[in-house]
């Protein structure tokens, strides 16, 4: 599979930038890359400060604008267009992309709402997962049972060839995301698909679905796999849950290859499941720095792998670096993608939403995440669950 091109340079994104890791208080949110779902996408903190007071017109102010902030010149920018009788969104959108920050959105105020719902384990769509491949090809890499997609017949490893005439070779697999997603139930998608030598079309209507991020299997010998697809509302109970239910002295492999990121308040819901206390995360916003603690009580003996790729990010990241650097998971893949900072939402004068780089964050150790990635302690090209199930077996049940 090939890298994302979204970061090869800044791009102005609207609809499918699922790349922010949005910090308030004592949360915050993010996502992934390399295999994505119509499941929320992108993490949002619903309860973040989302609001600016913005005046249409300001005199210059020289030590001000010495360190100006980008999510100011947007805001200003959209009051402008306004003001002239013109799109304050796409204003916006424009200020941002000079910001040169390459993690930068905005969002209308419907995307916003939905990308809102979708953490609360909901979202409207049809039902599939896509991934690039590295012909810039997008297939389809899972579907969701009993969904829109697999009720007409579209399975795993199709190849998505147009979504309403569009064509999406080559495209990012976030804007092929987001035109799947929409904000009503019952409004209709044409796909074009392959399969082999066969093509054809489908118009599918989008429904209303739950997202599902936690599932639990049973392992040979006894270990639990808890896969994690995204940190939505819920799923760090759902892991503490999965731990606590597992046979005495079973290992646990957590698998947050392709994990969506999403709220990190239920990432370190989840580091608490596997940590007695101590320090998750340390980040910064604006040069204040801040600290994410798991709390007291959790399993620190059970064995336990972590299972990552290049589609781990974001909020999946902290996790994996707070155990890595804890010594409590052996982190067995390959290196994760590396999306380590911080973005704030600011409101809008039209109420559209941009959210822009305020800091980053950093793992117990302080290794920073931004654009480095977490390199496993066992990197694994094929095979990968196969040598972490290896790996857990020869942990070995806590003394």
């Amino acid at each position: 599979m090939s890298g994302p091109d979204w970061l090869a340079s800044p791009r102005r994104i609207r609809h499918g930038a699922a790349l922010t890791l949005v910090f308030a208080s004592v949360l915050a949110a993010g996502a992934a890359t390399g295999s994505w779902s119509e499941d929320p996408p992108e993490g949002r903190n619903p309860a973040a400060p989302s609001t600016r007071s913005v005046a249409s017109s300001r005199e210059p102010d020289p030590d001000r604008d010495r360190d100006r902030d980008p999510a100011e010149d947007a805001a200003d920018a959209a009051a402008e267009a306004m003001a002239d009788g013109k799109s304050g969104t796409e204003a916006a959108e424009d200020a941002v992309s000079r910001s040169g920050d390459r993690w930068a959105s905005v969002y209308s105020q419907g995307e916003y709402k939905e990308f809102e719902q979708a953490l609360d384990g909901a979202y409207t769509g049809v039902g599939l997962w896509a991934r690039r491949a590295a012909d810039g090809r997008i297939e389809v890499s899972k579907v969701r049972a009993e969904g829109p997609a697999a009720r007409a017949g579209i399975r795993q490893g199709d190849r998505l060839t147009t979504v309403d005439g569009r064509k999406v070779k080559g495209r990012p697999v976030t804007e092929v995301v987001s035109l799947l997603r929409g904000a009503r139930e019952g409004t209709p998608v044409a796909l074009g698909l392959e399969r082999g030598t066969r093509a054809w079309r489908t118009t599918l209507r989008r429904e209303r679905l739950s997202t599902d991020s936690v599932s639990v299997t049973r392992l040979r010998d006894g270990a639990v796999k808890i896969k994690v697809d995204a940190f939505t509302k819920g799923s760090g109970a759902a892991v503490r849950d999965a731990v606590r239910r597992a046979p005495r002295g079973a290992g646990v492999l957590l698998d947050l290859r392709g994990n969506a990121g999403g709220l990190v308040t239920e990432a370190v819901t989840a580091a608490s499941a596997l940590l007695d206390g101590g320090l998750v995360a340390t980040y910064d916003v604006r040069g204040r720095q801040r600290a994410l603690h798991a709390r007291p009580g959790g399993d620190a003996a059970r064995p336990v792998v972590a299972l990552v790729d290049g589609g781990t990010m974001s909020a999946a990241e902290l996790l994996t670096g707070a155990l890595q650097d804890r010594g409590r998971a052996v982190v067995v893949g390959s290196r994760t993608f590396g999306k380590g900072s911080v973005q704030m939402p600011s409101r809008l004068p039209d109420g559209s939403v941009a959210e822009l780089t305020v800091g980053h964050y950093r793992t117990p150790s302080g290794r920073g995440v931004d654009g480095r990635g977490i390199t496993p302690d066992l990197e694994v090209d094929g095979g990968a669950q196969e040598r972490a199930e290896t790996v857990l077996t020869g942990l070995g049940p806590p003394s």
